[in-house]
C-alpha cells in the first residue's frame, strides 16, 4: 500500500479494506464501506488508465493532502438528468442578462487551480497538486473537459469532469462571481444533452446541486447505467 507523501504515480496495489488485502485491482464496488459511506480501497496511481478504469466501475479517488489515495462508490449516488437541470428565477435572470461568456476546454488547468483553491476560510483542499496533473493529463488524452465561465475577460467560475461514453463524471466546479459555477453547469448540461449524454454523476449529495435538480440514484442502478452508457 502506498505510504503518506510517497511517489504514488506508477503503485499498482490497492489495500481492499472490507477484505484487509492488497490486490492489483480495484474490489467490487459491493465491498464498499458503510461507514465512512462508500470508502473501497486505498493506494494505487492515478494513472489514466487506473482512472478510467475506475470510473467506468463507478469508483472515484478523493482524498486530502498527506492522505494515501482513497478511492470511494458511496450509495446512493448523486446525479443529474442533462435533461432536467432545475433553473431558478434568479438563475433564469442570469442567463438571460448574458452575464458570461462560456467556453468548453479553453481553460482546463486554471479550472482545475480554480477548484483547488481554498474556500470559506478553510486552508484544506482535496485537489492535491498530483490529482491536479492527473485530470490535466486525462485532458490531454481526450477524456476530461471543463467549462469555463467568464467576465470582463476574467475567468468568473467554472467545472470540469471525466467523460467516457455518455456519462460524464463531474469532480468539481467553482465560482468568483454569483452564479458562475451555476451558468457554466446549465450550458454544460444543454450540450450534454444534445448530445445526448445519460447522466451527469455528481458523486455525493450537496444541497447546492440539490437545488439544481440533483437526486439520488441506488449505486446498482448507478453501476447499471455505466455498463450500458460507458461502453
Amino acid at each position: 500500500m502506498a505510504q503518506p507523501g510517497t511517489d504514488r504515480t506508477t503503485s499498482g496495489q490497492f489495500f481492499q479494506v472490507a477484505d484487509n488485502v492488497i490486490a492489483g485491482d480495484l474490489p467490487d464496488v459491493s465491498k464498499a464501506l458503510r461507514h465512512p459511506d462508500g470508502l473501497l480501497a486505498i493506494g494505487g496511481n492515478l494513472e489514466p488508465e487506473t482512472l478510467l478504469n475506475a470510473y467506468r466501475r463507478g469508483i472515484f479517488p478523493w482524498y486530502s493532502e498527506g492522505q494515501p489515495i482513497l478511492w470511494w462508490s458511496p450509495d446512493p449516488r448523486s446525479v443529474l438528468e442533462p435533461g432536467q437541470v432545475r433553473i431558478s428565477r434568479s438563475l433564469a435572470r442570469t442567463l438571460k442578462r448574458n452575464k458570461f461568456k462560456v467556453s468548453f476546454n479553453q481553460a482546463f488547468a486554471d479550472v482545475v487551480r480554480g477548484c483547488s483553491a481554498p474556500r470559506g476560510g478553510d486552508t484544506n483542499t482535496w485537489i492535491t497538486a498530483e490529482m491536479a496533473e492527473a485530470y490535466i493529463r486525462l485532458h490531454r488524452l481526450g477524456h476530461a473537459i471543463s467549462c469555463e465561465c467568464w467576465h470582463e475577460g476574467d475567468l468568473a467560475g467554472g467545472l470540469y469532469g471525466v467523460s467516457i461514453g455518455r456519462v460524464f463524471f463531474g469532480e468539481s466546479m467553482f465560482s468568483r462571481e454569483a452564479d458562475a459555477s451555476k451558468v457554466a453547469l446549465v450550458r454544460l448540461a444543454e450540450m450534454l444533452d444534445k448530445r445526448r449524454f445519460r447522466l451527469i454523476d455528481c458523486q455525493v449529495h450537496s444541497r447546492h446541486l440539490e437545488t439544481l435538480g440533483a437526486r439520488s440514484m441506488p449505486r446498482d442502478t448507478f453501476i447499471g447505467i455505466l455498463k450500458h452508457y460507458c461502453s
